[in-house]
């Protein structure tokens, strides 16, 4: 028998030893190299961005008068339709006036019946008064006629009144304009009964014009404190243009569309610029310091925005939280947490984690 036969299982053991660490070193490499990413990064740069917004709306009235009769009544005629032009006093309608004319002849006959009750009172007071004179009648009886004098002559007044005010009844049977303008809305149709206050006209007053925009409301969250001119330019020929301010902001957001009604004062009013025509409004923001990046490169660290951060000296990212300014279609504007030159992962974010070597590819920043 051999005498170096009972070393063979010692030595066997030692090589498979020495297999197992150099295959555990290999696929600790392999696996190294699988978790290495390939993300692609752009160098941060700060801009001047100024925010340009193009709306449509469309011209209408500074002030438009909503006009309705003031008594009630049946509609006979109507005399002006919707984009009329119409001149202050001109009866755009009319409602039976049967009613309040009875009423004119019945306060005509109250002051004529208080007009002799008067002459009456004062016939009998001048009487009283040459008898008191005399010493021919009392002080009592002269009283009561200075008394029914001034009795007779108040309700004579209040007749008076009266009268006046069934004449204005009447008048107000013609529905007149107030002001020189357009008629843009009409509900009076002729056999219509109709209520005090109930609107039967609108008239857009001739003068100046506004133009009226639905704007988003995340539009209106920077308010400068001097209002910044609004181009306004006509949709059917760009070349008619004008200018203006934001002279009202609605206080209330329209639930369908999530917009605010905002009214710009023209301060002149091209002739072409005529009501309900649509026009294109332009106003930009006043400029600031931000890095513009690709809506890719934004990620999330405790529920707020963040970038993921090339350390160049190493090639590992680190996730850094930013201030977002606001977003625009594929890109998102950074204001804060982003210094000038880093590098940025802008594709290849998802499956990254802190200290995390990478291997990088260069974007060309927008």
């Amino acid at each position: 028998m051999n005498g170096k036969q009972p070393y063979g299982p010692v030595r066997w053991l030692a090589a498979t030893a020495v297999m197992l660490v150099l295959a555990s070193c290999q696929g600790e490499t392999q696996q190294s190299e699988k978790e290495k990413a390939t993300v692609r990064v752009q160098s941060a740069d700060v801009v001047d961005y100024q925010q340009r917004v193009m709306l449509t709306g469309e011209v209408v009235a500074h002030v438009q008068t909503n006009l309705s009769f003031r008594v009630s009544g049946q509609v006979t005629e109507w005399y002006a339709d919707v984009g009329s032009h119409v001149a202050v006093g001109d009866v755009l309608a009319r409602i039976d006036p049967r009613v309040q004319q009875a009423d004119v002849r019945s306060s005509e006959a109250a002051v004529r019946s208080a007009e002799a009750q008067v002459r009456q009172a004062t016939s009998a007071f001048e009487r009283q008064k040459s008898l008191l004179a005399k010493n021919s009648t009392t002080q009592e009886a002269f009283d009561q006629a200075q008394t029914a004098l001034r009795t007779a002559e108040a309700s004579l007044d209040s007749a008076r009144a009266q009268l006046g005010t069934s004449r204005d009844a009447l008048s107000y049977t013609e529905l007149r304009a107030d002001a020189d303008g357009i008629v843009t809305v009409r509900n009076a149709e002729a056999g219509q009964v109709v209520q005090a206050a109930q609107t039967m006209f609108s008239v857009a007053r001739d003068g100046p014009r506004d133009a009226i925009f639905n704007v988003y409301e995340s539009l209106l969250f920077e308010r400068p404190a001097e209002p910044p001119k609004i181009g306004l330019a006509l949709v059917s020929d760009p070349s008619v243009k004008a200018e203006g301010v934001v002279s009202e902001i609605s206080p209330t957001i329209d639930a369908a569309t999530g917009t605010v009604r905002v009214k710009v004062s023209m301060d002149s009013t091209p002739d072409r610029m005529t009501l309900g025509a649509p026009v294109t409004g332009f106003a930009s923001s006043r400029p600031m310091k931000l890095v513009i990046l690709p809506w890719t490169s934004l990620s999330e660290l405790d529920g707020k925005p963040a970038v993921w951060v090339v350390d160049e000296r190493n090639s590992t990212v680190d996730l850094k939280p930013v201030t977002v300014a606001t977003h625009e279609k594929g890109r998102v504007l950074i204001s804060d947490g982003i210094a000038k030159g880093e590098t940025v992962v802008v594709e290849g974010a998802k499956m990254l984690r802190p200290g995390q070597v990478v291997d990088v590819i260069k974007e060309q920043a927008e």
